[in-house]
């Protein structure tokens, strides 16, 4: 019984410091915030032009695509100013590639955007 009560336990602590992430994220990362303000303006979008059920995967899909690549692009960087202080252009070149993670997912994002909006607002 303590196997499993630990078990629950543990994913409820889990659960509690995602929740905390999010939030952090959420009131902190500028970033963060203006890619939110986006999901929220394209969702009332897509109720306002009556998305289809498909088009709602896709859009969901591509939201949640660009939040989770600025989350870890915003790890990376924490983690790299946290690990090197100072600049040095490793670190540059690993938060470049790091931001250029997040570029290639808002590019798929707007492509997927285009594609479901184009037809509808033209």
């Amino acid at each position: 019984m303590d196997e499993q009560n630990g078990f629950v336990t543990g994913r409820i602590k889990s659960l509690k410091y995602a929740l905390k992430g999010l939030w952090l994220l959420i009131t902190t990362e500028h970033s963060i915030m203006v890619q939110s303000g986006i999901a929220v303006l394209m969702t009332f979008v897509g109720f306002w032009v009556n998305i289809s059920k498909m088009e709602w995967i896709f859009q969901i899909f591509a939201i949640g695509l660009v939040l989770v690549a600025e989350a870890l692009n915003t790890a990376v960087e924490k983690l790299c100013d946290y690990v090197q202080p100072e600049y040095d252009e490793k670190i540059g070149f690993i938060k470049d590639i790091s931001a250029g993670a997040v570029s290639f997912a808002a590019v798929v994002a707007l492509i997927i955007g285009f594609i479901i909006y184009l037809p509808k607002l033209l």
